[in-house]
């Protein structure tokens, strides 16, 4: 099995060189792409999902779009233990501390990403080297409405606090599918965000993710009808 060469020209390509992939592991993985494995991932936070995206043909790299923007489609990587139990909440993107005014759901990043989404479950449990860590079926999943409107009120509820200067009073109890935390990679790094008297404070880069009870449910749903 060799690395494809170009993007996936359809879904049905995409799906097909993700279903090539299940059952191996990273380290089967990483040899067959002639790429070092990491013994952990502290310094390789990344390393996995770079990883598969080089085996599924993602063309979008670090930029703010989607991973196969062709397609309309995002790569989550989702580590899980021997139950199929999320093991970590899913980043999304960087949650914007001097929003624009006119950002709505339908316009955000956020509902972008999340538009169709390519889950690769792996073994994630620390007990397993690096190496052998296998991954499981990925599957492609679309926001439901029910849950399209769910992720919109959080959105929503967690922006909303953003405008009023009161990014700092949010916590954890924020959002039930999604929410707000920081993001990056050390306390000094800081950046603008809107304060209370609606000038401009300095406060840690945030990141919208993905609680861990909805993500198991998205892998409930996937493989009880599997």
């Amino acid at each position: 099995m060799q690395v494809p060469s170009s993007a996936p020209a359809n879904l049905a390509e995409l799906e097909q060189r993700a279903r090539a992939i299940a059952g191996l592991s990273l380290g089967e993985l990483a040899d067959m792409a002639n790429i070092a494995t990491p013994r952990d991932f502290k310094r390789n936070k990344g390393w996995s999902g770079q990883l598969i995206e080089l085996w599924l043909g993602a063309t979008a790299g670090s930029k703010p779009q989607q991973d196969f923007p062709e397609l309309g489609v995002e790569l989550k990587t989702l580590p899980i233990d021997q139950q199929a139990r999320p093991l970590e909440t899913t980043y999304v993107c960087i949650a914007p501390l001097l929003a624009p005014p006119l950002t709505s759901w339908q316009t955000s990043n956020v509902k972008n990403k999340l538009q169709c989404v390519l889950w690769v479950p792996i073994e994630g449990e620390r007990q397993i080297p690096v190496a052998e860590r296998r991954l499981a079926t990925p599957f492609l999943w679309q926001p439901s409405p029910q849950q399209d409107a769910m992720l919109a009120r959080d959105w929503e509820e967690l922006t909303e606090l953003i405008a009023l200067g009161k990014v700092e009073s949010i916590t954890a109890r924020h959002g039930h599918a999604l929410h707000i935390r920081p993001k990056a990679a050390s306390g000094k790094v800081l950046t603008d965000a809107i304060g209370p008297d609606g000038g401009r404070i300095k406060t840690r880069p945030r990141g919208f993710y993905l609680r861990t009870q909805f993500t198991q449910q998205l892998l409930n749903a996937y493989f009880d009808s599997h």
